[in-house]
């Protein structure tokens, strides 16, 4: 692909790509009879990758990738910088290099995704994402904040008795909150079960599905990359309870999240207020 970009959006699509190729290449060679060999080689390889030309393209900047050692740590305030060199930083790669690594390792499933993300200290949105690209190798398609999607349409639906259109929400195929269910009822929604977190934002930025719930935890990598290509596009993303999403903290954990149309945001968050509070 030669060299990449020097713009930042621009430069996460590359890498995104990059990674994607790669992962699309090791499914090829090393097929499906072993999941788990198939989802650790997916792991290592998208990790070795990214985190190669990080240090080559962009190597003043600070890193936060699933597979670092010790990434899931909570920080305390006591720690130096120079501990944790991101939590010093002026910018942050946040990286998942396989999202949904279970979807990854069966055979002829596409919702498995790569995600690249650039926080910044100086960034003018509350989340500080500058940057982001989602990969969707096995759909031949990257989404990014350098050419966001417009603006998804409503979903076609058949109208309820009030004359609304059903909401369609993305839901986690194996990890569910328990509260969706009953949530989807109250509202009229219809839930869509999907893989990995990158896919399920990626459909409500393209207008596949109209929102996307999470409560049961999750962290920065699962959603920085999606969110930064979710509020380009014009979406609404927030924490359940409606509080602005952060980055880079100290805490890497994020566990719930809204992504969604923003003619929709009120109802949900008032729903969910009902269902989760």
């Amino acid at each position: 692909m030669g060299s990449p970009p020097m713009i930042d959006g621009a430069f996460a699509r590359w890498l995104a790509a990059r990674a994607g190729q790669a992962l699309m290449s090791l499914r090829a060679e090393m097929g499906f009879a072993d999941p788990g060999a198939l989802r650790s080689a997916g792991d290592k390889v998208s990790h070795d990758l990214i985190r190669t030309e990080l240090a080559k393209w962009r190597p003043a900047d600070a890193v936060l990738s699933e597979e670092d050692e010790g990434s899931r740590l909570a920080w305390t305030a006591e720690v130096t910088a120079e501990a944790v060199p991101r939590l010093g930083a002026d910018r942050v790669w946040i990286i998942d290099p396989l999202d949904g690594t279970r979807e990854f390792a069966e055979e002829g499933r596409s919702d498995w995704a790569v995600h690249v993300a650039l926080w910044s200290r100086t960034a003018p949105t509350p989340h500080g994402l500058t940057a982001g690209a989602v990969g969707l190798p096995a759909q031949h398609r990257v989404l990014g904040t350098d050419y966001p999607p417009a603006y998804p349409p409503m979903t076609v639906e058949a109208a309820t008795s009030a004359g609304t259109r059903t909401i369609r929400l993305a839901a986690s195929r194996s990890r569910p909150p328990v509260f969706l269910t009953d949530l989807a009822q109250d509202v009229g929604a219809h839930l869509v079960p999907m893989g990995s977190a990158g896919a399920k934002i990626a459909a409500v930025v393209t207008g596949e599905v109209d929102a996307y719930i999470h409560a049961g935890g999750q962290y920065e990598w699962d959603s920085a990359a999606p969110v930064a290509v979710a509020t380009a596009t014009g979406l609404h993303a927030s924490r359940i309870d409606g509080s602005a999403l952060k980055y880079n903290e100290a805490d890497p954990r994020l566990p719930d999240l809204l992504v969604c149309r923003k003619d929709l945001a009120s109802r949900l968050l008032a729903a969910l207020q009902r269902h989760n509070g």
